[in-house]
């Protein structure tokens, strides 16, 4: 167990996000209290977790994103501290406020930091950027990215073989200005700093796997401080992608998952493929209902292995032994990007 004076957490998200953070609570000996809307008082994040209690209506600006609520129902459960999962509560100022106002312990950016440096509350649009841990000392595990970002939406992100360069001056100065914990950055064409995110953004499996981490105890241990809190970096990073599954049914199309979709947990003992670790989490159980309030993120995929070519061809075989899981999704357009990374390793599916 991760020695913190936390035992307990509220874990405010929902989805595959919040169902992998959730498995890290349950791993390190922490009791979990998940958030639900009433569209999803039965979610997979709310079955896997110790204790849960309910937001409020189905919309998210009523629920999943209405910091009150989320403080009243940490209020309710008595939890010591509430963990914001995705960046757009993460960098919600207002929400770190409340929760440190009403005497609990926000597992994230101080308000005043977010407030200083925007936090921008978003998933990164850029189609480069990195991914660190800050802390007083400096950037730690820091890891290039690149995102290949079809129709706005993040599918598929991965190190890149020959990195990315120096980082941006104003990303070096993350450690003065006060920022802690998980960064993602995105870095512009002209290799200055476009957004910086905090949270669990859907960039940062490829942080994990590449330097074999945990980000919610790396986010706990560093609460922690002291010995807790240093960090050890990895002598030789691997190469990682992380992939987002999604369905494409229309946007507010609720659909029913009747298969399965990807699950392994972190340190499984799944057999290597081709030398790569493979961890995948899936937000949906067969039977559960995709309600078509929220987003279509239906499962997370990352692998590392000594090369992107080979975690790329590692991630591919994940997708393609799918069954049907009954909801369409963009698995064939993700195995494109996995194919164009990994080349003759993955056969062309088209």
């Amino acid at each position: 167990m991760v020695q913190t004076a936390v035992e307990s957490v509220l874990v405010a998200g929902r989805g595959p996000m919040a169902c992998a953070v959730i498995r890290a609570c349950t791993r390190l000996g922490l009791k979990s209290v998940a958030v639900y809307s009433e569209s999803e008082r039965d979610a997979r994040h709310v079955r896997m977790a110790d204790e849960s209690v309910l937001l409020g209506p189905a919309p998210a600006t009523e629920s999943y994103l209405d910091a009150q609520r989320i403080v009243e129902a940490a209020r309710r459960t008595r939890v010591d501290a509430v963990l914001p999962v995705p960046p757009a509560l993460a960098g919600n100022a207002r929400l770190a406020i409340a929760v440190t106002e009403a005497g609990l312990t926000w597992v994230g950016q101080d308000p005043e930091v977010l407030e200083r440096l925007g936090g921008d509350g978003v998933e990164p649009a850029s189609e480069q950027g990195f991914l660190a841990w800050v802390t007083a000392e400096g950037l730690h595990h820091v890891t290039p990215v690149l995102r290949d970002r079809a129709g706005g939406t993040p599918r598929v992100s991965w190190t890149p073989p020959a990195g990315l360069g120096p980082l941006p001056a104003a990303a070096r100065r993350l450690p003065e200005l006060g920022w802690r914990g998980l960064v993602t950055v995105g870095i512009d064409p002209g290799g200055e700093l476009a957004e910086v995110a905090a949270g669990f953004s859907l960039d940062m499996a490829v942080l994990e796997r590449a330097h074999n981490v945990d980000a919610v105890e790396l986010t706990l241990r560093g609460m922690a401080g002291g010995s807790q809190g240093r960090v050890v970096e990895t002598a030789v990073p691997r190469a990682a992608v992380a992939v987002q599954l999604r369905s494409t049914l229309p946007p507010g199309t609720a659909g029913r998952v009747t298969g399965r979709l990807p699950d392994v947990p972190a340190r499984s003992g799944r057999r290597p493929l081709l030398g790569a670790e493979v961890v995948a989490v899936s937000g949906y159980d067969p039977g559960d209902r995709l309600d078509g309030w929220y987003d279509a993120l239906l499962a997370t995929v990352s692998a590392a292995a000594p090369s992107a070519a080979r975690a790329a061809s590692a991630a591919t075989e994940v997708l393609i032994g799918l069954p049907d899981s009954g909801v369409p999704h963009d698995g064939d357009a993700v195995c494109g990007v996995l194919q164009r990374i990994a080349g003759s390793l993955v056969p062309d599916r088209s």
